[in-house]
């Protein structure tokens, strides 16, 4: 991914609030409403402006499109996005956008949260091993969270992996 692609969806405040509240997971166009307390004209606006320039994913649940951030992420997007993280852990703004989201994961679990899947789970779904879904955990590139004493990984960021990427991904959990 080009560094001037991601700096360009970074330019924004709007994109800045989405791209921070993704990283606690995958969410609906509803919860970004919600959360953001903005026109779902311009969330839909802004989220599509990330999806084509591949800082977000996207998949269709029932009536509902769930954005997520990509699984796999390059070096300059991960370092990006752990930057925003810190940065934004003292604004305000941020802040309350992502109490509003706690808040509205509190009042509607079923809706806001995606069901939760362990790492044996998740690898077993995806046709990963369980080092890879680790190791993607620990460079960022998995969302997930710990309960407890044990790892989480949010159903919704489950994508279909074809066998090329599969045997791809094992060599490089190899190298």
């Amino acid at each position: 991914m080009e560094l001037i692609r991601i700096y360009e969806c970074l330019c924004d405040v709007t994109r800045l609030r989405i791209l921070n509240i993704l990283l606690r997971g995958p969410l609906c166009v509803c919860h970004f409403q919600a959360v953001l307390q903005e026109p779902q004209v311009k969330i839909s606006k802004h989220l599509a402006y990330l999806k084509t320039r591949g800082l977000v994913t996207v998949r269709r649940e029932g009536n509902w499109m769930i954005y997520a951030l990509p699984l796999r992420r390059p070096q300059s997007l991960a370092a990006n996005l752990a930057c925003l993280q810190d940065c934004a852990a003292g604004d305000p703004a941020f802040r309350r956008d992502l109490d509003r989201l706690d808040r509205l994961a509190a009042a509607t679990p079923a809706q806001a949260e995606p069901s939760m899947l362990t790492v044996r789970e998740f690898a077993a779904r995806a046709g990963l091993s369980q080092c890879t879904v680790r190791r993607r955990i620990s460079d960022g590139s998995l969302s997930s969270t710990r309960i407890g004493a044990s790892i989480r990984i949010p159903s919704a960021t489950l994508q279909p992996v074809d066998p090329g990427t599969v045997a791809r991904l094992a060599r490089e959990a190899r190298s």
